[in-house]
């Protein structure tokens, strides 16, 4: 008996664990997370570097005005990405890490964090979508195309299908 108790045991400990949800520590008032944790057997996606949608196309080939603001830019990304994701089954929920990459507005020495954060809070840590990801932010020298001035890329998780 006492055999078959330890086999049952042993068994046991062998049979995959329920599906868990990822764990995100997230600081009070923080519009990031500070670590995401991905349970094994999770699913991940990896959307690549993502750019603007053309807002004006009057506007001259090259010129901020082509693609918009920081703010705009922003925004035409993260659509972009919530619509790259929903073709895995996936939404900006399940993003775990993002990386977002900056260009100075022509005329500033500074990349505009503020623009860009005005259009992340619109997707992140609202009543509708709660999740926040990891992230990483930085002003980089330029991009592919001159006007743009953001770029973002992410990982999404989501449970084993």
């Amino acid at each position: 008996m006492r055999h078959l108790l330890i086999a049952g045991l042993l068994l046991a400990g062998c049979a995959p664990a329920a599906a868990q949800d990822v764990r995100r520590v997230v600081p009070p008032r923080s519009p990031i997370a500070n670590s995401v944790e991905v349970p094994p057997g999770s699913r991940l996606v990896y959307v690549s570097g993502t750019v603007p949608d053309i807002a004006d196309p009057n506007a001259p080939e090259g010129s901020v005005e082509r693609y918009g603001d920081s703010t705009t830019q922003t925004r035409s990304i993260l659509r972009s990405i919530e619509q790259r994701l929903r073709e895995h089954g996936l939404g900006l929920a399940d993003i775990v890490m993002m990386r977002v990459f900056l260009v100075a507005p022509p005329g500033q020495e500074r990349m505009d964090f503020a623009g860009m954060m005005t259009a992340y809070r619109e997707f992140f840590g609202t009543a509708a979508q709660p999740n926040l990801p990891a992230r990483s932010t930085m002003q980089v020298a330029g991009l592919a195309v001159p006007g743009w001035l953001v770029e973002i890329e992410v990982t999404a998780a989501a449970p084993p299908r």
